[in-house]
């Protein structure tokens, strides 16, 4: 009896192994996410859903049974995270139409087409901020469970703000006292939530985002506030807010400097970890160029998963760019968003890729890779510290740093490759040849 029990074991044993998937990435420069020197001639051994070995040609064994993907002359590096995305939106200039028409449709429809959108863009992990709880959870869900394709999506459900916008009581909650407030975060990371999405905190009082934040730590969930006003940073400052959104809605230069000693000293304390800011710049600062050449809106990429009557829908809703409400302060505000940002880089903020992707002629499919594209080609900032705003800095944000966020040893298997060089050329990224999410080959 014994030996048959043997026997037994050992057969299941192999059987196990023989099924055991195992790919091999070969001959890419690999950067993998913490910021130093390129690897030349990579291989990368990913055995089911996990990197299992990093090495070179040459000194890195593959094995027999591996399927060999050569990346010869292409950039291999983690995939992209975006950290502002809305799925429940895709480029739709009538916010107020598109909310009425398409509410019953965002969890099938909608948010599953964002979803797959940002994926083949190579963009494996997205941070969404603002939509229907049961939806947003719905979608991040089935995607986990491999239903449908899409990034590792981390959710806030509902904008938590003083008073919701009309029409808009299913995707924003508002707040009315402080048990109010606590009863709503509690509601939220009883839901099952990722984090906690505040707008408008500036009409709020101190005290009602105080217990906003301090409620949302208890329960182990990041707090990201609206930057647009300068009461919003003081108030998300005072609060502890983990991380800020976008460079504000005003024409202003600068951020004022009582904001700036503020930021100064909430930097200086290491113990409290990175101050986070999302930027979110090239919507508003390639608009012009958006207005000026529209056959860039013909890119067909963002139809994927949209029946033609929501294709055409939003083509007609953007086929006057140039009198669209939402940019007509663009002008004005263009020449003031590389000032802050560089107010923040210079004052110790740790910068984040997040797009606002969604907005107005601004696609899934299209905005991260345009985000990365601005910072470097246009604000100047270095390749490899936006690779790592787009990578590692956004995993340690959302505290999966030990999964996610570089190519490691042990960690998923979220790696992208581009033919070319993308240190020199960061554009590239908007035709990203290879996609493997979790071990997984999506493109």
């Amino acid at each position: 009896m014994n030996k048959i029990i043997v026997i037994l074991l050992l057969t299941i044993s192999i059987s196990g192994m023989s099924q055991t998937k195992m790919t091999a990435l070969v001959g890419g420069t690999l950067i993998d996410g913490f910021g130093g020197k390129p690897l030349q001639n990579s291989v990368i051994l990913v055995e089911d859903q996990r990197i299992k070995a990093i090495g070179q040609v040459g000194s890195l064994s593959i094995p027999a049974n591996a399927e060999i993907i050569s990346t010869e002359g292409m950039s291999v590096m983690p995939g992209l995270w975006d950290m502002h995305v809305h799925l429940m939106i895709n480029g739709h200039s009538d916010y107020t139409h598109w909310d009425k028409t398409y509410i019953k449709i965002f969890k099938d429809v909608i948010m599953p087409s964002s979803a797959h959108q940002l994926l083949l863009a190579g963009v494996t992990s997205a941070r969404d901020l603002g939509g229907p709880l049961e939806a947003s959870l719905s979608v991040r869900d089935r995607i986990n469970k491999g239903e449908i394709p899409g990034p590792t999506m981390y959710m806030s459900g509902p904008f938590i703000q003083h008073e919701p916008y009309p029409g808009t009581a299913e995707f924003r909650w508002g707040v009315k006292g402080i048990a109010d407030a606590r009863l709503k975060i509690q509601q939220l990371a009883k839901a099952g939530v990722n984090c906690i999405k505040l707008i408008d905190q500036d009409q709020m009082t101190l005290e009602e985002v105080t217990v906003v934040v301090d409620e949302a730590h208890k329960h182990k969930l990041k707090v990201v506030a609206h930057s647009h006003r300068p009461e919003e940073i003081r108030r998300g400052l005072k609060a502890g807010v983990d991380c800020f959104e976008h460079t504000g809605l005003s024409s202003a230069p600068e951020y004022p400097d009582d904001i700036m000693v503020m930021i100064k000293e909430r930097t200086a304390q290491m113990n409290l970890g990175p101050l986070f800011w999302t930027p979110t710049v090239e919507g508003l600062y390639n608009y012009e160029y958006i207005r000026d050449n529209p056959e860039r809106l013909d890119n067909t990429s963002w139809h994927l998963g949209l029946p033609d009557s929501i294709i055409m829908d939003i083509k007609k809703s953007i086929e006057r760019p140039g009198q669209l409400p939402y940019f007509q302060l663009n002008p004005i505000r263009k020449p003031t968003l590389e000032r802050k940002v560089k107010q923040l880089k210079d004052a110790g903020v740790v910068l984040l890729i997040g797009t606002d992707s969604g907005i107005p002629m601004k696609f899934h499919s299209q905005s991260t890779w345009n985000e990365l594209d601005v910072w470097v080609n246009k604000f100047g900032i270095d390749a490899m510290y936006t690779i790592r705003a787009a990578t590692y800095w956004p995993s340690v944000a959302m505290g999966v740093d030990k999964e996610y966020g570089t190519i490691s040893e042990g960690k998923y298997a979220d790696i992208i490759a581009v033919k070319g060089d993308v240190l020199r050329h960061i554009d590239l990224l908007q035709d990203v040849d290879i996609v493997i999410k979790h071990g997984k080959r999506f493109k």
